[in-house]
């Protein structure tokens, strides 16, 4: 491969403008139009390449409208009540502050779909609860709340699989139902951990909520408790399509705020879609570049090659799947989420196919292993957010961020080599593979 290579030219053009800070989007639309130019294609196929993956995806139309679901709960009271029905229920333990923040991640997975939505809405809240009075250190919690808010786009809905689904061709029915398990594991495993390190460093006890308090909490709490249930059971159903669930998701969201809690008001509301606009054309961006990208790596044949190069090595399902874990671990410490799901797995996703790997298993180690980039040095944008919410250094944060990550790494060693764990529900559901 010579540097005159039109593909050569589109790679340094890429990493070049990337450099230079060009968004990662913009700088694979520019290279893309430039490997066609140098190739001597029309270069209206980069156009005809994006209007065509834009507008016969209707499951893209679920990005948005979680991300809207999740503005809208944080906009109003949802979230405040959720975090007291956690609070009823885990608060009186040891730490209890902390398991609260583990078990509202868990719920708020059920809503939003998204881990920025997650640290970004419920983790300022918890931040300063839980460092108010010097109860925890403040690396301490912003280290756990990225951690938690991993669980986000594991358990469903989820935005990441969204993604997944475009580029296999996966169910996103299935891949929600996959999802559910391994995220309670993971919810769990954090939850273990921080009753053990809530014993070593002597964590304080919260004042339990009187038991004849938990009727009425719960009864505050349950309208926001029913979206996961109406999410889910609608798509399940077969009531509605998961991108048709996305839409109700957020219709609810507003109207339990706007009329049942009476919390949000119209400039709350334009805030929510504001917000939501920018958020989704960000990520709107990376998606229309992918698209362009995807096509020069069609045109090149990389999946095909790299799916004949991988063979004739022989490897077996297991070992692709531990060569898969390693990259993406390793891209994640350097690349965005997303990047890596438009990018990096339809190259992935041909010789996963040729080797008998489950697409929906594959997805969900896809999603954890991109999660757990999340909060990977030196570049997890978790990490990056947490620490302009907690106010800490990024090496305090990491420090305590490490067990938390080695028990996400365990989960993840679990779910690859045991995929039956993954698989469980979706065969439950009628799922035959």
């Amino acid at each position: 491969m010579s540097l005159t290579d039109p593909f050569t030219l589109c790679i340094a053009a890429i990493v070049g403008l990337s450099l230079l800070g060009l968004p990662i989007g913009h700088s694979m639309i520019v290279a893309s139009i430039l490997y066609l130019y140098a190739a001597g294609l029309d270069m209206g196929t980069a156009a005809e390449q994006l209007l065509n993956g834009m507008y016969t995806s209707y499951i893209l139309l679920a990005v948005p409208l979680f991300i809207l679901a999740a503005e809208l709960m944080n906009s109003g009271s949802m979230t405040q009540r959720l975090l007291g029905f956690c609070n009823a229920i885990v608060g009186r333990f040891r730490g209890g502050l902390a398991q609260i923040n583990v078990v509202q991640s868990i719920i708020f997975a059920g809503m939003s779909g998204s881990a920025i939505a997650d640290a970004a809405g419920t983790g300022k809240m918890m931040q300063t609860m839980m460092t108010a009075g010097n109860k925890y250190p403040a690396s301490f919690a912003g280290a756990l709340t990225a951690a938690t808010a991993v669980i986000g786009p594991i358990i469903p809905p989820s935005i990441p699989m969204v993604l997944y689904a475009l580029v296999s061709d996966a169910s996103i029915g299935y891949l929600f139902l996959a999802g559910m398990i391994p995220g309670l594991i993971m919810g769990l495993a954090q939850m273990s951990i921080v009753a053990w390190m809530a014993r070593r460093r002597n964590f304080p006890v919260e004042k339990p909520v009187p038991l004849r308090e938990i009727p009425r909490i719960t009864w505050e709490a349950f309208p926001a408790l029913m979206l996961p249930v109406v999410l889910l059971g609608g798509i399940y159903s077969g009531i509605m399509t998961p991108t048709e669930a996305a839409a109700v998701a957020a219709a609810y969201a507003f109207v339990v705020s706007i009329v049942v809690y009476r919390s949000i008001s119209w400039a709350d509301t334009y805030r929510s879609v504001l917000r939501s606009a920018r958020t989704t054309a960000s990520i709107g961006m990376l998606i229309a570049g992918a698209l362009v990208f995807n096509y020069v790596v069609t045109v090149e044949n990389i999946p095909r090659t790299l799916s004949v190069f991988l063979q004739g090595y022989d490897l077996s399902p297991v070992m692709f799947l531990i060569i898969v874990n390693i990259l993406l671990l390793i891209l994640g410490c350097l690349l965005e989420g997303t990047t890596i799901l438009l990018i990096v797995i339809p190259v992935l996703v041909p010789t996963a196919q040729a080797l008998g790997i489950d697409m929906v298993h594959f997805g969900i180690v896809v999603v954890i292993n991109i999660m757990i980039g999340l909060i990977t040095p030196p570049y997890g944008l978790l990490l990056f957010i947490m620490t302009n919410i907690a106010q800490v250094s990024m090496r305090e944060l990491v420090r305590d961020v490490t067990p938390f990550l080695l028990a996400m790494l365990a989960a993840l060693a679990l779910f690859t080599f045991v995929p039956d764990i993954v698989l469980f529900l979706p065969r439950l559901f009628g799922y035959s593979g």
